[in-house]
């Protein structure tokens, strides 16, 4: 996990994350975002979580709106040490982070899942990219 630098949830422990660029895959996505906050180099076996944060203002209306995708990463490679957006990178023990308030709120409930079963890391889903014309 990487201890965030910025907002939202700065100072809290989260998963390495961050927006896909214009015509990046998923999958390409997460090995690109892992390597630039973790140093580690890995490759995507598929997703394994979906989640979503909604976040409203005073008045209802949405601030922002978060697909959060998780990949299950294998064959890594490199030393794990931090970006400049992360303050730490470590790897932690889930039982002991699943519900600390150092995590951040949807890190905690991923985390969750995880313990309890719910996640299929045995059957990660391929990601399909198509180019229709």
């Amino acid at each position: 996990m990487v201890r965030r630098a910025a907002p939202p949830e700065a100072g809290r422990w989260a998963l390495p994350g961050g927006k896909v660029e214009l015509g990046e895959g998923v999958l390409e996505a997460a090995e690109r975002e892992l390597e630039e906050e973790t140093g580690l180099l890995c490759s995507p076996l598929g997703v394994v979580n979906v989640d979503q944060i909604i976040s409203r203002d005073e008045a209802g209306a949405v601030k922002y709106h978060y697909i959060l995708i998780t990949v299950l990463m294998g064959d890594c490679r490199g030393t794990l040490r931090p970006s400049s957006d992360a303050l730490e990178a470590a790897f932690l023990d889930v039982r002991v982070y699943a519900a600390s308030p150092e995590v951040a709120e949807s890190t905690r409930r991923f985390l969750r899942k995880l313990l309890n079963g719910e996640v299929p890391l045995e059957r990660p889903i391929r990601v399909e990219t198509s180019s229709p014309t």
